[in-house]
C-alpha cells in the first residue's frame, strides 16, 4: 500500500505566496487574528532582541489538550466561516518558515499545557509536549517565535505597532465601537512591550461618517468614514474595507471609483457580514457563487454612498464619466459575445464572463441582494444632480430603488446614511444587472499604457494621446475595444501568442456587428409581418 506524502516546506512557501504582504507581516496579522477569534480582549506583543524572540499573549478562551494537539495539523481548524476572521487553520504554520522553534502555551480551566514545534526537514515538522514556560498567567494562549534572523522586523516594536495600526485600525478607532461591540462586547486593547497602542486623532482632516443599512435592519450593516486631508500619507491613500476589525483591502481600484484628488482622500469602511466572503489569504473577497454575490452587493451599496460624498465635495467626475459610460455600453454589449466566442480557444478569459446555456446570464439586483447574492458590477456612480449639496445631508434609498430627498431622520445630521431595502417588492420594472467585463475611464497622465485590468474592469487611460485622437476622430469605440484586447492579451495568452489573441479578439468584435445587424433586421421583419396581419379579432 502506498502513502501520500506532503512536501511541507513547499506547501508553506506556496501559502506564503498567496498573501500580498511580507511574510513577517502575514505571520503577525494571522496570530493576532487567531487571538481575536478566541475571544481575547487584550493582546500583548513582547520582543527580546537578545534572545531573538517575539511573544504574543492573549486572554482568550485558550485550548483544551486535544485542541492544542490538533493545532499543529495543517489546515485543521474548529472555526466556521463567517464567525470570525480566521477559518482555514494555516496562519501560525507560516511561523515555521522564519523560526528555529515555535513554543505554544495555553490555559483553559484546569488545562495548562504547552508544546515545542519546529520544521525539521522539507517533509517533517515534529512537535512534542513540554512543561509550560509561563507565557500566560491566566486564561488564554501565548505563542513564542524563536526567530532565525536576529535582524527580523518582528523584533522591532515600531514595525509591530505600524502593522497593528494598518491592519487592525477599526479596533483602535473609537468611531467603530458601536458596530464592533456586537462581536467584541468588551473591546480590544493592544499592548507592545508594555505600552498600549492608542488611537491617533487626525484633527487636520475633514471627516464625514458613512453608515449603510441593508435590508430592513434598524442598525447599520456597514459603518465608517471618508476623509479629506492634504497631508494624507501614501500608505493611507484610498478607501479601506475591513471585517471584524481586520483591514482586507485598501485603495480605489476595488471600489471602482477614481476621485479627482485621490491622493488626498482616504477612508475606512467596516462590514462584519463580509467575513463569510473572505478568501483563504484574507487579503481579498470571493467573487463567485453566493458569497461573491453578497460581497458585490455590499460593494455596490458602499460605492453609491461614497460616490455621493465625493460629488458633494466636488471630487466626482459624474458629467464626464456619464458621457464616457454611454459610449462604452454598446462596446460592452458587443464584448459579451466576443468573450464567449474566445473562451474556448483562450480559456483564461472565461473568468470574465458567466457562461450559461443560451448566452449571458442576467440577474435582478433586488432579488440577489435578498438571497445573499448581488450584482457583479455597480451600475455606475450617482449623478451629480442626485448628490446632496453638502456633507450634512444623507442619502436614503427608498423601497422602490429611487433616491429620496431630504435628510434621514434615523441618523445624525452629520452622517451619510444609505438605506437599501432589497426585500421590499419592486413597484416598477426590475432593472437587470449584467455579469461580464466592464469598461471604465481614468485620467492617468503619468502612465504610457492604453489601459489596465483591475479585477474584472478595464480602465481606459483617457489621458493617453491615442485616446484624445480617437475622440477627435469619433473612434472611441474602436479605441476602447483595442485597449480591452491589449489589456487582456497578457492574461489570455502566452507572450508568443499575444498578437494572435489581439487579432482574434478584433475579428470576433467585427463579426459581432454583423450578427447585431442581422438580429435587428430579423426583428424589424417580424414586426412588419405582425403589423400586416392587423390586430387580433
Amino acid at each position: 500500500m502506498g502513502e501520500t506524502r506532503v512536501d511541507l516546506q513547499h506547501l508553506l512557501e506556496d501559502l506564503r505566496d498567496a498573501y500580498t504582504g511580507s511574510l513577517e507581516e502575514t505571520i503577525l496579522t494571522e496570530v493576532v487574528a487567531n487571538a481575536l477569534d478566541s475571544g481575547a480582549t487584550r493582546i500583548g506583543l513582547f520582543t527580546s532582541a537578545a534572545d531573538a524572540t517575539l511573544t504574543i499573549v492573549d486572554d482568550g478562551r485558550g485550548m483544551q489538550r486535544r485542541e492544542l494537539a490538533r493545532y499543529h495539523d495543517v489546515a485543521a481548524s474548529t472555526k466556521r466561516r463567517g464567525e470570525g476572521i480566521g477559518f482555514a487553520g494555516v496562519g501560525i504554520k507560516l511561523g515555521l518558515l522564519v523560526s528555529r522553534e515555535v513554543i505554544t502555551e495555553t490555559r483553559r480551566g484546569a488545562t495548562h499545557v504547552a508544546t515545542r514545534w519546529h520544521l525539521a526537514s522539507r517533509h517533517r515538522a515534529p512537535w512534542k509536549w513540554m512543561p509550560p514556560p509561563g507565557l500566560t498567567t491566566g486564561r488564554g494562549t501565548g505563542v513564542r517565535l524563536i526567530l532565525i534572523n536576529q535582524l527580523s522586523p518582528l523584533l522591532d516594536a515600531g514595525y509591530l505597532e505600524e502593522t497593528i495600526r494598518r491592519h487592525f485600525e477599526p479596533l483602535i478607532d473609537p468611531a467603530f465601537d458601536d458596530l464592533l461591540r456586537r462581536h467584541y462586547p468588551n473591546g480590544i486593547a493592544f499592548e507592545i512591550d508594555g505600552r498600549e497602542v492608542t488611537h491617533v486623532d487626525a484633527s487636520a482632516s475633514e471627516r464625514v461618517p458613512v453608515a449603510i443599512r441593508l435590508g430592513r435592519r434598524r442598525s447599520p450593516s456597514v459603518t465608517g468614514f471618508i476623509e479629506r486631508n492634504p497631508l494624507t500619507s501614501a500608505d493611507r491613500e484610498g478607501l479601506a474595507i475591513s471585517t471584524f476589525g481586520k483591514v482586507i483591502k485598501r485603495g480605489w481600484d476595488w471600489l471602482g471609483l477614481a476621485p479627482a484628488a485621490h491622493a488626498h482622500i482616504s477612508g475606512l469602511i467596516e462590514a462584519p457580514d463580509l467575513a463569510a466572503c473572505l478568501t483563504l489569504s484574507k487579503n481579498d473577497f470571493i467573487r463567485s457563487g453566493a458569497r461573491g454575490a453578497t460581497y458585490l452587493a455590499y460593494r455596490k451599496a458602499i460605492q453609491e454612498a461614497v460616490a455621493a460624498q465625493l460629488a458633494a465635495w466636488g471630487e466626482g467626475r459624474e458629467v464626464e464619466d456619464s458621457a464616457r459610460r454611454r459610449a462604452a455600453r454598446p462596446v460592452e454589449r458587443d464584448l459579451e459575445s466576443v468573450l464567449i466566442d474566445l473562451a474556448e480557444d483562450f480559456p483564461a478569459v472565461a473568468a470574465l464572463v458567466d457562461r450559461r446555456p443560451g448566452g449571458q446570464r442576467r440577474l435582478p439586483a433586488e432579488r440577489l441582494a435578498h438571497e445573499g447574492e448581488g450584482p457583479l458590477f455597480a451600475a455606475g456612480a450617482p449623478s451629480a444632480s442626485s448628490a446632496p449639496a453638502s456633507g450634512g445631508a444623507s442619502v436614503t434609498r427608498s423601497d422602490d430603488g429611487r433616491d429620496g430627498g431630504g435628510a434621514s431622520e434615523a441618523a445624525p445630521p452629520e452622517a451619510r446614511v444609505a438605506t437599501l431595502d432589497p426585500t421590499a417588492p419592486a413597484r416598477g420594472p426590475r432593472r437587470e444587472t449584467r455579469y461580464g467585463l466592464r469598461i471604465e475611464f481614468e485620467d492617468n497622465a503619468e502612465s504610457g499604457d492604453l489601459g489596465r485590468l483591475v479585477e474584472s474592469t478595464v480602465w481606459v487611460n483617457a489621458a493617453h494621446p491615442a485616446y484624445r485622437r480617437a475622440v477627435a476622430s469619433r473612434a472611441e469605440a474602436y479605441h476602447a475595444t483595442l485597449t480591452v484586447a491589449m489589456t487582456l492579451a497578457p492574461l489570455a495568452a502566452e507572450p508568443a501568442s499575444i498578437q494572435k489573441f489581439v487579432t482574434a479578439f478584433l475579428g470576433a468584435w467585427g463579426e459581432a456587428l454583423s450578427r447585431d445587424k442581422r438580429r435587428r433586421q430579423g426583428r424589424r421583419g417580424r414586426l412588419r409581418r405582425r403589423s400586416s396581419k392587423g390586430p387580433p379579432p
